[in-house]
């Protein structure tokens, strides 16, 4: 069942806390009113529908998120996704492989300096086992003789899957330190990777001594915050 973080504050000034908002009429009103650069970072209904189907009690996690949309959430992984936990620079090289060269991403937010990549269920488990198959290390005590020397390195990944769960964003606002979404769900179906695709992403990214400074760029160094994934790419 999900968990929800106290939230200190109320979407309506001088509203009543218990009688909450109609969280999916407004992210249906929020929609129209979105920029192109601003869409992929914003949960529509249908995304938050998808979000809620995670929870053994979907209608009451619905419910919580009514009285509070600005919250934070945590919900259960092994069900409906997976996520792939990795360090926040080593991420955002491997979703720069996923749009520029790869099939695109499904959900991803960050929190803590962390970049949360939601996958499809069974990549926790089975990822481990294709970076362990590829040999690859850490890059803290291989050697020049080494064959994971000459693979590349990466920190390790974190893997949370059944029995595991991860705080995500709110549906509204999540701004400041708290976790935010990087590509929102945005449908009740997303598209999500499998191991295979995210152990491609890690061997690109693994095999590049520098981030890509080609114009292609996701992350344009001008201003690395900015959103503009085409989310119409995904397959």
């Amino acid at each position: 069942m999900s968990a929800w973080l106290k939230d200190e504050t109320t979407l309506h000034t001088g509203a009543a806390s218990h009688h909450g908002v109609d969280i999916f009429a407004l992210l249906r009103d929020r929609t129209g009113d979105r920029t192109a650069d601003d869409r992929a970072a914003q949960v529509t209904a249908s995304g938050a529908a998808w979000l809620a189907g995670a929870s053994a009690y979907p209608r009451s996690t619905l419910s919580q998120w009514e009285a509070r949309p600005g919250s934070p959430g945590v919900l259960p992984c092994g069900t409906a996704f997976d996520v792939v936990n990795v360090p926040s620079l080593f991420g955002r090289r491997m979703l720069e492989q996923l749009w520029t060269e790869g099939p695109g991403s499904g959900p991803v937010a960050t929190h803590r300096g962390r970049m949360l990549l939601f996958a499809t269920p069974g990549t926790a488990q089975r990822l481990p086992s294709l970076l362990a198959w590829e040999e690859w290390g850490t890059g803290t005590s291989d050697s020049a003789d080494s064959p994971r020397a000459h693979h590349g390195s990466m920190p390790p990944l974190l893997c949370h899957g059944a029995g595991d769960a991860v705080t995500v964003p709110p549906l509204v606002g999540g701004s400041g330190g708290g976790p935010r979404w990087v590509v929102a769900p945005d449908t009740r179906t997303p598209w999500l990777p499998g191991p295979d695709v995210l152990l491609w992403a890690c061997v690109r990214v693994g095999r590049s001594a520098a981030p890509s400074t080609t114009g292609n760029s996701i992350f344009p160094p001008a201003d690395p915050g900015a959103n503009v994934y085409d989310v119409t790419r995904r397959r």
